[in-house]
């Protein structure tokens, strides 16, 4: 995200914010947010490794994508949410369709917010879990 007084509230905000950046070019698609959790998903196709499986660092994105769009919107007007650390444990690979990403908060502070994201594929087979923490900082 570029530097702003202002983070969108809602998805078509969102949608309009990510133009240009890492979320479009993956194709992450946002389907809800809000600051107690956000969820979006990925297509496999055009985001795998050599091996034609799902890269992880892709899945890593789209968690980071959904902790770091809550936070956002946790920190509110005037304050900014920066990833400190993601933790992402890979339990099986997708070769084909969507994955699906859900991030719910687990705690939400004065200055950090932490996300837990559970990623899944077009059966609900668990892909990914992961754990997201961001420092709130005033802008």
């Amino acid at each position: 995200m570029s530097d702003r007084d202002s983070f969108p509230q809602d998805v078509a905000g969102w949608r309009e914010a990510a133009r240009g950046t890492l979320i479009e070019r993956t194709g992450i698609e946002l389907l809800e947010v809000g600051a107690e959790g956000a969820s979006a998903s990925m297509p496999v196709a055009g985001n795998t490794q050599p091996a034609g499986l799902l890269h992880g660092g892709a899945t890593a994105a789209l968690a980071e994508t959904l902790g770091s769009v809550a936070a956002q919107i946790h920190a509110g007007t005037g304050r900014a949410a920066v990833g400190t650390e993601l933790n992402i444990t890979h339990h099986r690979g997708a070769r084909e369709g969507t994955v699906h990403g859900v991030a719910t908060a687990v705690h939400l502070g004065r200055s950090t917010a932490s996300y837990e994201i559970e990623i899944t594929d077009d059966a609900g087979r668990r892909i990914a879990s992961a754990r997201l923490t961001c420092l709130v900082l005033d802008a």
